[in-house]
């Protein structure tokens, strides 16, 4: 993922929908996008889920009922969200939400090909 530049598209709106479990933001760009708690939850930026290095990521499972609890805004740059399973140390930076909701696609049908890889059946909800 990109680093923070001048030309990274910053969100004017977030909003949460907690009954559906949707994270909508708009970005000053026009692109427009909702994640799900699940989806945000296991690309968590953080140590635990990325790992310290290539290679050492962790499989998040069973997040398919989690939701945002909190949402904190960090600076100018990035939001902290805490997820209902306690979750809270990921810092979720304009450009990273910004590559999750341009990559969105892509990138969920990953996490499912890793979790059918683990022989692990997700929970329809």
């Amino acid at each position: 993922m990109s680093g923070l530049t001048n030309n990274t598209p910053r969100p004017i709106d977030i909003r949460l929908h907690q009954a559906s479990r949707l994270l909508e933001i708009k970005f000053d760009n026009n692109m427009e996008c909702q994640l799900s708690c699940e989806f945000l939850r296991v690309y968590s930026p953080s140590a635990e889920v990325k790992g310290h290095g290539p290679g050492q990521e962790v499989l998040q499972v069973g997040k398919e009922d989690v939701n945002i609890t909190a949402i904190e805004p960090v600076g100018n740059y990035a939001v902290k969200l805490t997820f209902s399973d306690g979750h809270n140390t990921g810092l979720y930076s304009w450009d990273y939400l910004y590559d999750l909701g341009r990559d969105y696609e892509a990138l969920w049908l990953e996490y499912l090909g890793r979790l059918s890889a683990a022989g692990i059946k997700r929970k329809e909800s």
